[in-house]
């Protein structure tokens, strides 16, 4: 019986020897392989998170390029606008031109005329005048005389004053024509300069374009490579992890068949033992049967801790881990007429182009505005023309001023002119934006 419960022990220890060995050599193994998935799997989720914010920010820039396109194209448009203004205004230049020329030409004809006739008549002297009135057959044909006299002189001054009020009016309309070029001059340069800006920020906008594309393929292919390794280690854990189940099943199956073959010999044992108590008497059978009844406790005892080693052995497995304030614009903006214009200048009295005279009126009020005209056309919100209030920004394609009520503006015009008073209307209206 002692020898029977050594080789009990033995077995039992041999094999707990076995678990304490084998297993930890394996949960390190599926431990390290999980370990490393945590950091891979970290590392992919830092890398998409990067590429989720390369791919917002693309995205952001892809819209600044698509916007950026707009304004090149309504650029475009407002130069080519300015210009056909351009030429229309050379031609009304040109056409007024021939008038002043033809007006200067019959106003020296005309006095040139009554030259001779004055020379004439002052010649004569006294004498003719005499003669003209001794000759007359009467008082009335005298007064008559006299009246037509009068009346060549007052003929004459007439006539001049007309011409020159003629070759002033179209003088007058020259300069306003010229005025009205150079202001259209003006506002396609500030369109071609506002153009060459668009067009520099739209390459740098392109080349950011691409350079997020290079840093995108670049973070894809580094993800790409953290999902490799962590499918391939999740792979290794799932192969170990068989691996382990099998053993265990190998394990659990070799128990079984040696508690199974030790079961038999323990019973052909009894048998052999009840067999050779038999023979015996019957004081001995007594104690026999005491004693084997001993020996099967000792062996159920046996039995059941044995069991109970196995049964400890299988559960130790790895676990997986206004309109009040625009008039007050309007209003103060009108304080600066007959001020300079400054191409490039902001200030009120130093000087200002049309759009930072417009910035700096708001500037007095609190208000942040663009500083270019064109950008101010897209500032607050659109009206048409027929709602225009006083402070509200007109813009004409190159050029902005304010509406200050009665069909007016008041803008920056020209380095000629300066800062002036305009029909609304004297060019055609793009739009009409509401600030306040």
């Amino acid at each position: 019986m002692k020898r029977r419960g050594t080789q009990i022990f033995c077995v039992m220890l041999s094999f707990v020897l076995f678990l304490l060995t084998a297993e930890p050599v394996l949960a390190t193994t599926i431990s390290g392989l999980q370990e490393d998935i945590k950091k891979n799997q970290s590392q992919l989720n830092s890398v998409n998170q990067q590429i989720a914010g390369y791919q917002d920010a693309q995205e952001g820039v892809e819209e600044e390029i698509s916007d950026l396109d707009a304004e090149m194209v309504a650029l475009l448009t407002d130069i080519n606008l300015i210009q056909e203004a351009i030429e229309e205004k050379e031609e009304d230049i040109a056409n007024t031109q021939v008038a002043y020329d033809e007006a200067v030409a019959e106003k020296d004809e005309q006095y040139e005329s009554m030259k001779v006739r004055i020379k004439f008549m002052y010649e004569k002297g006294d004498q003719s005048y005499l003669q003209l009135f001794l000759g007359a057959q009467s008082m009335s044909d005298m007064m008559n005389k006299a009246h037509y006299i009068e009346q060549l002189y007052e003929y004459d001054r007439t006539l001049l004053e007309q011409y020159e009020a003629v070759v002033q009016q179209v003088a007058q309309l020259q300069d306003q024509l010229e005025e009205e070029k150079s202001e259209l001059v003006t506002s396609k340069t500030e369109m071609e300069e506002q153009q060459a800006y668009v067009n520099e920020v739209l390459e740098q906008k392109k080349q950011e374009y691409e350079n997020y594309n290079a840093v995108l393929s670049k973070a894809k292919r580094e993800a790409a490579a953290y999902t490799a390794k962590i499918k391939q280690e999740t792979a290794q854990i799932r192969k170990l992890e068989e691996e382990e189940r099998k053993r265990r099943e190998e394990e659990e199956r070799k128990r079984k068949e040696e508690e199974e073959r030790k079961r038999k010999e323990e019973e052909e044992k009894k048998r052999a033992a009840e067999s050779s108590d038999n023979q015996q008497s019957d004081g001995e059978n007594r104690g026999n049967s005491t004693s084997s009844d001993d020996k099967r406790s000792d062996n159920s005892a046996d039995s059941g801790n044995s069991g109970n080693n196995g049964s400890n052995a299988s559960t130790n497995k790895p676990v997986s881990s206004g309109g009040g304030k625009g008039q007050e614009i309007a209003k103060f903006a009108c304080q600066y007429i007959g001020y300079p214009y400054v191409a490039g200048g902001t200030s009120l009295t130093n000087g200002a182009d049309c759009s930072g005279f417009v910035l700096a009126v708001y500037k007095n009020f609190g208000y942040s505005l663009p500083r270019s005209s064109y950008a101010q056309s897209g500032a607050g919100r659109g009206v048409s023309y027929s709602e225009a209030q006083p402070g509200d920004i007109i813009y004409y394609g190159g050029h902005v001023g304010i509406y200050i009520g009665n069909g007016q503006i008041v803008h920056a015009s020209t380095e000629r002119s300066g800062i002036k008073i305009t029909s609304a209307t004297y060019r055609n209206i793009i739009t009409v934006r509401r600030i306040v």
